[in-house]
């Protein structure tokens, strides 16, 4: 019986999340240009993971609201069956909630997601984004936004409340742009 009501609790979650009034940020996003907000963030395996690991490669750094939501999971599920592409250009994936380590090790156990999901209990890496919204008046989560960060640590681009359904390929859509317009890596020497 327990079984049935997991999932069945998980729907309700995500159907209420989708239906829900949700109140703006309480601090500003990072606009374009500026430097990403460092972290420090343990994973789905408990290892620990900063901003600074990601310096020198292109980050596609996703905040989503809950494990186990229809939208989430139809979001990560989409970068999951792109992730070729993604590496082929070099691009690596990182997604954040205020879930904690348990909860994101079952969603990334259960659906195969070959990436990193960060857990930010205390909220504050939300807060750093600009993405920590109320939900229902009470409730803390994070807003479904995405950004690109480039291989210097600035914000690239700021996707704002996402649609979790095609939203991967226009991510991707947009990276190939962006690297296209950047500048040449310097060579050494």
């Amino acid at each position: 019986m327990m079984t049935r009501i997991r999932p069945l609790a998980a729907l309700l979650a995500g159907a209420l999340l989708a239906a829900a009034v949700v109140v703006a940020p309480a601090a500003a996003a990072p606009d374009a240009g500026a430097a990403a907000p460092t972290f420090k963030l343990q994973d789905q395996t408990g290892r620990w993971h900063t901003l600074e690991e990601y310096r020198g490669k292109w980050l596609v750094l996703y905040f989503y609201p809950k494990d186990k939501t229809s939208g989430c999971t139809t979001q990560a599920c989409e970068l999951r069956d792109n992730i070729f592409a993604f590496r082929k250009i070099g691009a690596t994936i990182v997604g954040i909630s205020v879930d904690d380590v348990a909860s994101h090790k079952e969603f990334a156990e259960e659906h195969s997601l070959p990436f990193t999901l960060l857990a930010d209990p205390t909220k504050q890496t939300a807060k750093d984004y600009g993405v920590l919204v109320k939900w229902m008046g009470t409730i803390e989560i994070a807003q479904r936004d995405t950004f690109i960060v480039d291989p210097e640590g600035r914000i690239a681009k700021h996707f704002v409340k996402v649609d979790p359904k095609g939203h991967s390929e226009l991510v991707l859509k947009e990276l190939a742009a962006l690297q296209a317009k950047a500048p040449a890596p310097k060579s050494g020497g």
